[in-house]
């Protein structure tokens, strides 16, 4: 029986496209971090379940270990894990344009690499996910649309190089899709009439998968109109400002006389090293935080000193109005929060 692995199952077009391969008799192996999902679709369409963060150094190997064991080969792998948050480019962080490349390009390819052998030996294939704004980038998108611009050319990369081997490559430009990831970047789109479904965009990525297409257009009339604006810069620059409310960019720091007292919140994350662009990073509004998550993408292996200083800093966030306790270790974001209002989310209702 072919296998197929998904990366970023939890919801959206993965959880649509898990669907839709076991319904088409393919084994299923779902990879992705909320254990909660994955669990439910595990049970709805009886798949092999894996709870991991894609950017985990381990991750490549346990995707490779956990289907070779659950099926004894991998056919197709489907790097669809992905997200965006609001921001203006030159207002980003490192971390978070790091962050960006390796979630959209260098977690894939190692997960590729290390499957490579075995997806040679059953002639399959591997699917990346680009994006319009690979060929038009919009504003607000930060280092999302350079991302998806290197993940569409190393896709090509790759199908040029792996054909000699019997491995075929599919890029997938999704379209606009009805899900979780707008909400979740902070972003605003409109109008919503023109988003896609996701299991109409798994459909499509199904039959190009078992077609071993190099390319799927999922919205043909979208990727139509984003060549559209290749070609005419200036038109596609008029119908972004319309289409795309881009972030509010941060206001200026008021001249004063003396830098204001630090927090003992803020005393507290300079002693472990915490950045605090780094838990900025993780307030996508929708999304929700895993404290043991959050501390090993942050520090690797936390020490108890770590652990408890990015639990005081959650807990100060929660009583500040930016998160909603959903446990007792997890938290659902509910809006964003500049560096300032982080550092001093321990004065917010003092």
């Amino acid at each position: 029986m072919r296998s197929i692995v998904v990366t970023g199952a939890s919801s959206g077009i993965g959880a649509a496209l898990a669907r839709r391969a076991a319904a088409r008799g393919w084994s299923v192996l779902a990879v992705a971090r909320r254990a909660d999902r994955l669990d439910a679709l595990a049970r709805e369409i009886q798949c092999e379940a894996l709870v991991a963060d894609v950017l985990a150094p381990s991750t490549p190997s346990a995707i490779v270990e956990r289907a070779l064991r659950a099926f004894g080969r991998i056919d197709v792998v489907v790097n669809n894990a992905g997200a965006a948050h609001a921001s203006t480019l030159l207002e980003e962080s490192e971390v978070q344009i790091e962050r960006q490349w390796q979630l959209h390009v260098g977690a894939p390819l190692r997960i590729a690499r290390a499957a490579l052998p075995h997806v040679e030996q059953s002639h399959g294939g591997f699917v990346f996910f680009g994006s319009g704004l690979a060929r038009v980038p919009a504003p607000g998108y930060g280092a999302y649309a350079p991302a998806k611009a290197a993940v569409r050319a190393a896709a090509i990369q790759l199908r040029r190089e792996l054909r000699a081997r019997g491995v075929f490559v599919t890029y997938v430009d999704p379209g606009v899709v009805d899900t979780e990831f707008s909400r979740a970047s902070g972003m605003r789109e409109h109008p919503a009439w023109w988003h896609a479904t996701p299991d109409a965009v798994a459909a499509a990525i199904l039959r190009g998968i078992e077609r071993r297409a190099s390319r799927v257009n999922a919205v043909p009339w979208q990727t139509a109109a984003t060549v559209f604006g290749e070609w005419f810069p200036a038109l596609a620059d008029r119908a972004m400002a319309s289409l795309v409310t881009p972030p509010a960019q941060s206001p200026p720091p008021p001249a004063v006389e003396t830098a204001p007292a630090a927090t003992s919140l803020q005393r507290r994350m300079e002693r472990v090293k915490l950045p605090v662009s780094f838990v900025r990073e993780l307030l996508a509004p929708g999304t929700e935080i895993d404290l043991n998550e959050a501390a090993m993408r942050w520090a690797g292996m936390p020490n108890k000193n770590e652990r408890a200083a990015l639990r005081e800093v959650l807990d100060a966030l929660a009583r500040a109005g930016f998160l909603q306790p959903e446990g007792e270790e997890r938290w659902r974001v509910l809006r964003g929060a500049t560096e300032a209002e982080i550092l001093h989310a321990d004065r917010e209702k003092e």
